[in-house]
């Protein structure tokens, strides 16, 4: 009898437990209504499920009962969590799952943006394409210069974008800005940046539609990215035809110090090739240059870096009316730079970066015996934080304040007579921008800019959209639109301190072919100029005659093509920019294109490395068509323009040994006399025409020649990277 009720009640168990299985079966597919093979559907928190099969389906069985939740995951495609209820009775669904958003290898805004550094496929110039491209003369304008949408400017040596002057162009190091990022120079000769390339590991150029977190910049931005900690300890020698130069980098296990001293003196360099300029004493600079990095484990980075630099130059000028009276000049500078930026990471998804900058230069100008001194001292402060909200939706935001006191004293040598005017302002910004991925190939960036200005006693909102489509696994289209504006030159507001910001509208379409060795990129744009300075020049120290009245347009087209593909140890790539714009600003008597101008500029870089000799060669041609300049013995204003513009640099680089370089370079080696536009005396002759000359470079060509050695533990490191 025992045993009979034994048997009846497992009986009876078994019969309960098989009522209560459930089977869940059904089907897994993406939103294409495509099955997913080996999808894994399971309940949580059990080890009940199963993987879908070639078509997709999927069946088990399961004891569980009442509310649980079935969990669908597939590599590349968002997790599913789905709440089901299991009464014993069978669970058929139909489960469809997300493609995941990839935002490393998933659709970028391209719009405007040219990447170099970053270790990511996307970027278009690498840091050692900045200083190898012959021409550049390791400067980073000179280099930025071979790409679409800048022009030909020979004569400056700033970054003119887009029809833009080179005041609309920003610089910011590590997110920071700097005031006065090139150093000073006469009239008609190139300026170089401050900055050695060497430092920095990334390089963002925007010729338009940027980011609301950069403002005061009306036609482009710069940002900079300085190295991390260095890794080896190492000692750089630098002798040059134009100076010396010695750096010492220590690191540690968690930081490094790095410091730099450089001296330039370009006497020698000119008495061995000939200037038009007639120099008393040639340029001399004295630098010094260190940087601090300290990181926390996997979670902080702390980074300082700080530059002072003096120079000095005097030489006679001669007035275009007065050729045979020599005015002697001189010019001095007095510059600092320093930065503090600590990035922390706050959690998986959220990180922080806060930092500070300062910069003080000065300008001395004595020209003959009346004494001009312009200095500037500014700071900027920024906190900044960015992370994901969702799997769909990241935000960027911050605040910033920028101070700046700008100034300029007069004092004439005749009658002893003084003045000093300038002006004070403090800016408070804030800005958020949100990334929104509606699928791995479609992306939206919705921002917005405030700002509020002491100086001009408002402020005003500057909205930003962008976006990108991804049309297939290489190539994207890009569009961009935004509000920009900008302070006037400071010279105007040391006259006219009631004057209001300038402004300029961005609409930008973008397409873009990228692999990791050919990259493709066309680009439209049409950006719109209001309250522009406009003045009397023959009034230009009177407040009255200054207003916001100016307007202007910019439009065009750029073509960019890069490839170190198709021929073995070669790379090059080619730049074509078609510019149409017009102005009415400044002393303009009515729209005309600016002196900077020119409709049509093309750049050609060719670097080839040759392995058995350890030599690398490079070439850089240059076009700009003619620009307009004013002939006041002519009725057009700016009606006339400069012959074509054309220059062939070359470069070559020896590796002697793992640790010695010798590097040469020339640029406009054909010795072509270019004319960047014409000055005139102010006052017409006798016969009632005015007097003329053109504005040429001191000297056709730049020649350069130096030795580089690195002294490391390991004997292998060099200054390639400098070069």
């Amino acid at each position: 009898m025992k045993k009979t009720i034994q048997l009846i009640t497992a009986c009876f168990l078994l019969a309960t437990s098989l009522a209560a299985q459930t089977t869940v079966s059904g089907t897994v597919a993406d939103t294409k209504g495509d099955p997913l093979t080996g999808a894994n559907v399971y309940l949580a928190g059990t080890y009940d499920g199963a993987s879908s099969g070639i078509d997709g389906s999927f069946t088990f069985t399961t004891g569980e009962q009442g509310d649980k939740t079935l969990v669908v995951s597939f590599i590349g495609y968002e997790e599913l969590a789905l709440p089901v209820r299991l009464v014993g009775k069978p669970l058929t669904l139909t489960l469809t799952l997300k493609e995941a958003i990839d935002k490393i290898g998933g659709v970028v805004i391209t719009a405007g943006s040219f990447q170099a550094g970053g270790e990511t496929k996307r970027e278009v110039l690498k840091p050692l394409d900045i200083v190898t491209t012959a021409g550049a003369t390791a400067d980073i304008a000179g280099a930025l210069n071979t790409l679409p949408g800048t022009q030909t400017v020979g004569e400056e040596g700033r970054l003119f974008v887009r029809g833009g002057d080179d005041y609309e162009t920003q610089t910011f190091i590590d997110g920071l800005l700097v005031f006065k990022p090139y150093g000073t120079t006469v009239p008609a000769t190139p300026t170089r940046g401050r900055f050695s390339p060497f430092m920095f590991k990334g390089t963002s150029f925007s010729t338009g539609g940027y980011s609301a977190e950069y403002g005061q910049a009306l036609s482009s931005t710069l940002n900079l990215t300085t190295k991390g900690t260095q890794t080896q300890s190492r000692t750089d020698l630098s002798i040059m035809s134009v100076g010396l130069e010695a750096a010492h980098a220590y690191s540690g296990a968690n930081s490094s110090l790095a410091g730099k001293l450089g001296y330039t003196n370009l006497q020698p360099y000119f008495a061995v090739v000939p200037q038009q300029i007639d120099w008393r004493n040639g340029p001399v600079a004295l630098e010094a240059n260190a940087a601090y990095r300290y990181t926390f484990g996997n979670e902080g980075t702390l980074k300082a870096y700080a530059k002072y630099a003096v120079s000095g130059m005097e030489f006679n000028d001669y007035p275009v009316d007065a050729p045979q009276l020599p005015v002697p000049t001189t010019i001095s500078n007095d510059y600092f730079y320093g930065n503090v930026s600590y990035r922390q990471l706050l959690s998986a998804k959220w990180s922080l970066m806060t930092g500070a900058a300062v910069t003080y230069n000065q300008d001395a100008y004595t020209i003959d015996g009346d004494k001009i001194i312009e200095d500037l001292t500014g700071t900027h402060a920024k906190l900044t934080f960015f992370g994901d909200l969702t799997r769909h939706l990241s935000l960027h935001t911050g605040i910033e304040t920028i101070i700046r006191e700008s100034g300029q004293y007069f004092q004439r040598l005749s009658d002893g007579f003084t003045n000093r005017w300038g002006f004070n302002e403090t800016l408070v910004a804030g800005f958020a921008e949100a990334d929104i991925y509606f699928t791995h190939n479609l992306v939206a960036r919705l921002g917005a800019r405030v700002e509020g200005s002491s100086l001009f006693n408002r402020g005003f909102v500057s909205p930003r959209v962008s976006m990108a489509y991804k049309v297939a696994e290489y190539g994207q289209f890009s569009v961009a639109t935004g509000s920009y504006r900008q302070a006037p030159r400071d010279e105007y507001l040391w006259v006219a301190p009631q004057l209001d910001y300038e402004r300029a509208n961005h609409y930008i379409l973008n397409y873009q072919f990228l692999t990791d060795q050919r990259t493709f990129r066309v680009e439209a744009y049409y950006k719109e100029y209001k309250a522009l300075v406009k003045f009397d020049p023959d009034r230009f120290f009177d407040p009255a005659v200054y207003n916001n009245k100016g307007a202007g347009y910019a439009r065009g087209i750029d073509l960019f093509w890069r490839d170190n593909q198709t021929i073995e140890n070669a790379d090059y790539w080619v730049s074509y920019s078609y510019l149409d714009t017009e102005r009415d600003y400044q002393g303009f008597p009515y729209a005309a294109r600016p002196a900077f101008t020119s409709r049509h500029n093309l750049s050609v870089v060719y670097k080839h490395f040759v392995p058995a000799w350890q030599t690398q060669f490079s070439a850089t041609y240059t076009f700009g068509s003619g620009r307009p300049y004013n002939d006041p013995n002519t009725t057009v204003f700016n009606g006339a323009e400069t012959p074509d513009y054309h220059d062939l640099s070359l470069s070559i680089s020896y590796l002697v040994s793992q640790n010695i370089i010798i590097h040469g370079s020339v640029t406009n080696v054909v010795g072509r006399n270019n004319i960047f536009g014409y000055e005139y005396a102010r006052q017409p002759a006798a016969d009632g025409t005015y007097a003329g000359r053109p504005v040429e470079l001191p000297a056709p060509r730049f020649i350069f020649l130096g030795i580089f050695i690195t002294l490391s533990k390991e004997g292998t490191l060099n200054q390639l990277q400098s070069l």
